[in-house]
Formats: C-alpha cells, sequence, structure tokens
C-alpha cells in the first residue's frame, strides 16, 4: 500500500469516488464479496479522513484510491480478471465489471433503504412521505442503469437453457419410442 501523507487531512469527493472505483475493482476481482462491498463502500462514504480511507484497504492490494488530486493514471494497472463460470439459475448475478461508483453505491444501499422505510412506516416512527426516498433513489438507479441493463443477456441465457431442456428432453423421448418398436 502507497504511504497516506497526513492521514489527519480531510478527503475530497474526488477521493471517495476514486476509493469507490477502486473497492468495486476489487469486488469484480472476487477479493471482497457483495456484502463486504456493502459495508466498506458505506464506510467509505461516511470516511471524513485520508486515515479512515487507508484503512478500508489496508488488507487489499493495489488498485487503492488516489489522494490529493493525483490522476488516476498513476494507480498500478488492476490485474486482468479470470474467466467467470455461468452460475446457476436463481443465484444473484454480481456487478458488471464496467459500473460506475454510483452504480455501485445505488446497488448497494437501495434494497437497505428500502427495508428501513418499510420498517419506520410499519413501527409508526414516522409518516408515510418517507417513502418517497426509495422510490427517488430507485429511480436515480434507473437513470444510471437504464431501463434495460443487462436485461436481455438474461433472457438469451434462460431461453437458450430451456431450448437445451427441450432437446435433451426430445432426445430421450425418441430413444424411448425406438426401444419400444425394438422389444417385441
Amino acid at each position: 500500500m502507497t504511504e497516506v501523507p497526513s492521514p489527519q487531512l480531510r478527503i475530497s469527493d474526488q477521493e471517495r469516488e476514486s476509493a469507490l472505483k477502486a473497492l468495486g475493482e476489487h469486488m469484480s476481482a472476487g477479493r471482497i464479496d457483495i456484502d463486504e462491498y456493502g459495508e466498506r463502500s458505506a464506510r467509505i462514504t461516511a470516511a471524513k479522513t485520508r486515515g479512515e480511507l487507508a484503512e478500508m484497504f489496508a488488507d487489499l492490494p493495489a488498485p487503492h484510491p488516489a489522494y490529493g488530486g493525483a490522476p488516476a493514471a498513476a494507480a498500478p494497472p488492476a490485474p486482468a480478471a479470470a474467466p467467470v463460470a455461468l452460475q446457476p439459475a436463481g443465484a444473484v448475478a454480481a456487478p458488471q465489471q464496467n459500473w460506475s461508483g454510483g452504480q455501485r453505491f445505488v446497488a448497494a444501499f437501495l434494497p437497505l433503504i428500502w427495508v428501513a422505510a418499510i420498517a419506520l412506516i410499519a413501527t409508526g416512527t414516522t409518516t408515510a412521505w418517507v417513502i418517497l426516498v426509495p422510490i427517488a433513489l430507485s429511480g436515480v438507479g434507473r437513470a444510471l442503469w437504464g431501463k434495460h441493463f443487462d436485461h436481455s443477456d438474461h433472457h438469451d441465457r434462460r431461453r437458450e437453457h430451456r431450448l437445451e431442456h427441450h432437446q435433451r428432453h426430445r432426445e430421450m423421448r425418441d430413444e424411448y419410442r425406438r426401444r419400444r418398436r425394438l422389444d417385441p
């Protein structure tokens, strides 16, 4: 890890964004899972000093966030990711490697915000207008991802799986019929 000068110095939004981007690369490389990404990104967005930010990357290799307006190119490049095997049906898909920091942030916190808003309304702690917060963030998420973000790939994979299943079923049926005809 590169040395962080003056850990008491306050960080900028650009440095937070750099940290979220570096954390996203670690998640894409498989060093941390989505839950740990959510926890660390929450701590990154709440961090005020360089020392707090550096703590998030103490156990991770490069890339690390760029400090003091250092260009992102100064950080060592991330290693190429190994090919990922297809996930079984019903598994939660990992975020795409080309997601921006904003997309990762919204993806990590949106479910938590929905649950918190519903819990607050259900317990009577607050009024129903609180539900507007997750609705607004959902709109932001849709703006970041778009209406059909990675939607067609999912349908194509499911359709291909269904067609393979039907083909196997037809082959088994035809084999069964052939054997019945040969047995007197």
